[in-house]
């Protein structure tokens, strides 16, 4: 998994995003992401690339006993330990690769906006299906196939600076894709729309919900934010461990 996390340019200017400072409220998808966590009194939670820490305290705050939070960055899980230290919460470097995925353990799986960094996330989803109690819920929040098969991940402009038109290229080609975020080249993996619902499926779950973020009626007012409703830019899916049988 590429860990430009770490680097301090990339790492600072992550810093100064809205959702790193704001937190959750920060978030544009949050208001959907969060309409969908069931109920966590009592439960346990693993939370794969957990960053700040954000969605470890809300599982907290809503009642979760034990929550496990691991990210791939040091820096990441230095800010957590930080600003979301709670008693219940344990921050542990790790990347979802190397995490041992211990059987029917959590309640609870989330994944937010790092799936797309991982090169086989099927391997992930039989993982994460064998970590979970039956029952359990996967919450998960991916860059949207049509957002990573775009060119440079990016607009094209017309002579003003104005987005035309958000080009889309090689979407059958699942693989490695290489954007300029914060300042430094990132690469990142495209799935397409039929690996990641279809992956799920294969992996035993049943999926609940599955919905493309958009902006809320209130962040409409905000510079660029009406240009998120011409193209989908986070896939959000809600998967169960369904019983054999």
């Amino acid at each position: 998994m590429n860990n430009i996390y770490d680097n301090k340019q990339f790492f600072d200017a992550y810093a100064k995003m809205s959702r790193s400072q704001q937190g959750l409220s920060g978030a544009g998808e949050w208001h959907q992401f969060k309409a969908l966590f069931p109920d966590l009194r009592g439960k346990s939670v693993l939370d794969l690339g957990c960053g700040y820490g954000w969605h470890c305290k809300y599982a907290v705050e809503c009642g979760a006993e034990r929550v496990l939070g691991i990210d791939l960055s040091e820096k990441m899980i230095q800010e957590a330990k930080e600003k979301n230290a709670d008693p219940k919460i344990t921050y542990r470097v790790c990347g979802l690769e190397e995490y041992d995925y211990p059987a029917a353990s959590y309640d609870c799986v989330i994944s937010n906006l790092v799936l797309h960094y991982i090169a086989d996330i099927d391997g992930i989803f039989r993982k994460v299906y064998l970590t979970l109690k039956a029952d359990g819920v996967f919450l998960l929040n991916i860059e949207h196939p049509v957002f990573t098969a775009g060119v440079n991940q990016d607009w094209i402009y017309n002579v003003n600076g104005k987005p035309q038109y958000w080009p889309v290229d090689d979407y059958f080609y699942p693989g490695e894709r290489v954007t300029h975020f914060l300042g430094q080249d990132v690469t990142k993996q495209h799935h397409t729309l039929t690996q990641i619902l279809m992956g799920l499926i294969k992996a035993g779950f049943r999926l609940d919900t599955v919905e493309e973020a958009m902006p809320s009626a209130d962040m409409m007012d905000i510079p660029g934010m009406s240009d998120e409703m011409r193209r989908p830019m986070m896939l959000i899916v809600s998967a169960n461990k369904k019983e054999k049988g």
